[in-house]
């Protein structure tokens, strides 16, 4: 099962959280957001902006921490906007929070794919609070990789996801909980991939309690 721990934008606190052998790294793009990671202006003409965080480069990344994936949240973005990042920032995945229709996906694939970053990966995340809501996905079956299925009542009915039956493998979100890590385990879908963690796990917006998180993980294993 795969582990994400996303809204994270401090760099030792995304180190310590990589320690505890979590799957992925969510940062968020989004301006509005409180956990929003910026970039840090080149201020030089047309040179470009470079990542805040560049020591977390992929590339950078040693030991276990290599294992971790990095993946950029984004909502309704220009397209430019979400390439410059995977550039900057070494993202392995892309997570689409917005209205990005199927047309829009596959253009941003081509154009990352394989010129930028081949074998990039697309995530669309749905707003689940109801099965007819899982249904949503469809129109994207073929053009993402993954769905991202936010639960809308924090980590309430998982039954709901029952409904889905595409191909493309989905990870559950929607303030996810310790207290739900038997719910998890005994979550069975063949197209089940994983979970996202953020508010629940945080100490303040953007900084992640390592010893909840290392908790949680004992429990799920």
């Amino acid at each position: 099962m795969i582990i994400k721990v996303c809204g994270m934008r401090d760099a030792q606190n995304i180190h310590d959280v990589l320690q505890s052998g979590v799957d992925w790294i969510g940062l968020d793009f989004r301006p509005e957001s409180g956990r929003y990671v910026s970039q840090i202006p080149s201020c030089a003409g047309i040179i470009p902006d470079y990542s805040s965080l560049s020591s977390l480069s992929q590339h950078n990344l040693s030991g276990r921490e290599k294992k971790a994936l990095l993946c950029g949240v984004f909502a309704d973005d220009m397209p430019q906007n979400i390439v410059t990042r995977v550039v900057n920032f070494g993202l392995d995945i892309v997570q689409l929070n917005g209205d990005e229709n199927e047309v829009m996906i596959d253009n941003l694939r081509r154009t990352l794919d394989p010129d930028i970053h081949a074998g990039i990966r697309i995530m669309k995340r749905i707003a689940a609070g109801s099965r007819k809501d899982i249904e949503q996905c469809e129109p994207f079956a073929g053009v993402v990789d993954y769905f991202l299925f936010d639960l809308q009542d924090g980590a309430g009915d998982w039954a709901l996801l029952e409904a889905y039956r595409g191909n493309a493998p989905f990870l559950v979100g929607g303030n996810i909980r310790t207290e739900e890590a038997e719910k998890i385990r005994c979550f069975s879908h063949p197209r089940f991939y994983g979970i996202d963690l953020n508010e629940p796990f945080e100490t303040a917006p953007g900084l992640k309690d390592t010893t909840l998180l290392e908790d949680f993980l004992k429990k799920m294993r």
